[in-house]
């Protein structure tokens, strides 16, 4: 299937590694142009690469004047970040939550709303954001990312029905399990204190998923660079699990 992605100018946020480089890979392999972000360089990319640290207040203003240098117009705009530190509910504070919460939502937010006019105008973007199945399972140990993330996939879900009479599909990505350093470093974390390794920790995920194994970063790229597609153009408000069959709800 040509997902007709060739002319097509990407953003992809965190994609450095894992997740998000998986997205630009996907799409860059489809045709698309793509810009990537990320706190340092990365030195093995052919993208054009814009280094910004989402912890910054400064740097979504940054992001957005150096796509707009790039004198091309936005057609996809992946939202993707970095997860928080693991955590209880009852140990959390306010504090912990305003740690975060300017990387996870605010900068996704004010990237959204300043390319959204000009995709609006042309009467065609796609904007994606790679969430967690906590969005509609929250997961124990993980109460910032369940809360920070189910708040950016309500913002989206409502962005959705206000834009998509304007040929913009706003849609979430919610992977599970899939082999990343990040998932790595969970895996690492929550085995302290349980009395497991982390090996066996991952073995009991893996039991976990009807699958019988950990998602492939580059599957979860594919469905992206679907989505981002105009084949994709009537899935819109969407959150879409990539886990290998493992979360309980539709």
């Amino acid at each position: 299937m040509d997902l007709q992605l060739d002319g097509k100018t990407a953003l992809v946020l965190g994609a450095s590694r894992g997740l998000g480089r998986a997205i630009a890979d996907s799409l860059a392999h489809e045709g698309a142009d793509v810009i990537t972000v990320a706190r340092s360089a990365i030195e093995d990319s052919a993208y054009r690469h814009i280094t910004a640290d989402l912890d910054d207040p400064a740097a979504p203003a940054q992001i957005i004047a150096a796509v707009r240098a790039a004198g091309r117009p936005l057609d996809i705009l992946v939202l993707n970040s970095g997860g928080p530190p693991t955590g209880t509910a009852a140990a959390t504070t306010p504090s912990d939550f305003a740690s975060v919460w300017g990387r996870m939502f605010n900068a996704q937010l004010t990237l959204a709303q300043a390319f959204l006019p000009d995709m609006r105008e042309r009467g065609f973007g796609r904007i994606l954001a790679v969430a967690s199945t906590s969005v509609v399972a929250p997961i124990p140990g993980l109460v910032l990312s369940n809360a920070v993330r189910a708040a950016l996939a309500s913002w989206c879900k409502t962005l959705a029905t206000e834009v998509a009479a304007d040929g913009v599909t706003v849609n979430l990505l919610l992977p599970g399990q899939i082999a990343t350093d990040r998932l790595t470093s969970l895996h690492e974390a929550m085995a302290q204190g349980s009395g497991m390794t982390k090996e066996q920790l991952t073995a009991r995920s893996m039991a976990a998923i009807p699958a019988g194994r950990l998602g492939r970063p580059e599957e979860f790229g594919d469905i992206a660079a679907f989505l981002a597609s105009p084949r994709a153009g009537y899935v819109t408000g969407c959150a879409i699990k990539v886990d290998g069959g493992m979360t309980a709800s539709l």
